[in-house]
């Protein structure tokens, strides 16, 4: 049984302030995401602060077994965010972390435990956000689609992201989300996963692939950078062996999705 601690959960009012903890692979890789996810809040009435002193969450190091190293990177968030303000994640695993496991990293010093429940107390996953304090409820002004979903496997157990993406998808009227097969099934990424055991990976995320293309879905949108990189890398890498000029599984973070759809942007 997956960890989804959403249902217990009491969401505050909508803000007027929140801080966007960006993560690294939005940073580094997918920016757009990150300045989506802005132009998103910001139009709710919403300011956002981004603190530029934020790093890495600390969940490679985590994952990989290596909780002392995790600790020194976590220990640099902890005294970042300051005001009470939320702390807006744009991935269901990063956010997971913060959430769920800096508590039990910092368990065994009571001042840095309670700064870090304090923390994860203030920890929204972006669609968990949009949807359950934002009251999320903009016009769809793109044209029809069929849109396949991903959720990473942290988002999904830990966040229960599959969810509120579902709703947020489903609220767009122009929008077709079908269901691919092995929903369910890791996309191969997992973090360092796919760079200690690449051929296992690419095994995976070949079938993760074959599975949104035979759903007829035209893009796939996520919200995890890691996974939507490994998708429609595994995807381009294909095109390039077939020939074909154009991307033919595209790819989109739900955050860069929704801001296109309901601001008239261009496809």
């Amino acid at each position: 049984m997956g960890l989804n601690t959403q249902s217990a959960r009491l969401y505050p009012p909508k803000p007027a302030d929140v801080y966007l903890f960006a993560t690294c692979l939005v940073d580094q890789f997918t920016p757009e995401a990150g300045f989506d996810t802005v132009r998103l809040l910001e139009r709710e009435g919403i300011r956002v602060h981004y603190l530029e002193q934020q790093t890495c969450c600390g969940q490679p190091a985590h994952s990989s077994g290596f909780p002392d190293e995790a600790r020194a990177v976590a220990l640099q968030q902890l005294s970042l965010f300051t005001q009470p303000w939320p702390v807006v994640v744009p991935s269901g695993s990063c956010g997971g972390m913060i959430r769920l496991h800096y508590p039990h990293l910092f368990v065994d010093d009571p001042v840095l435990h309670a700064k870090a429940i304090d923390l994860a107390g203030r920890v929204y996953e972006l669609t968990e956000f949009l949807v359950h304090v934002v009251n999320f409820n903009q016009q769809d002004r793109g044209t029809a689609c069929t849109v396949a979903l991903h959720t990473s496997c942290h988002a999904r157990r830990e966040m229960g992201s599959h969810e509120t993406s579902v709703a947020l998808l489903d609220s767009l009227a122009q929008v077709n989300v079908v269901e691919q097969a092995r929903i369910e099934e890791c996309c191969g990424f997992g973090g360092t996963f796919a760079m200690r055991y690449p051929d296992i990976s690419e095994a995976i995320v070949t079938d993760k692939v074959a599975a949104i293309r035979d759903s007829g879905a035209e893009r796939v949108v996520s919200a995890d950078c890691g996974c939507l990189l490994n998708i429609t890398g595994r995807a381009a890498k294909q095109d390039e062996m077939a020939g074909c000029s154009m991307p033919t599984l595209p790819g989109e973070h739900i955050a860069s999705f929704l801001w296109r759809r309901t601001s008239g942007a261009p496809s």
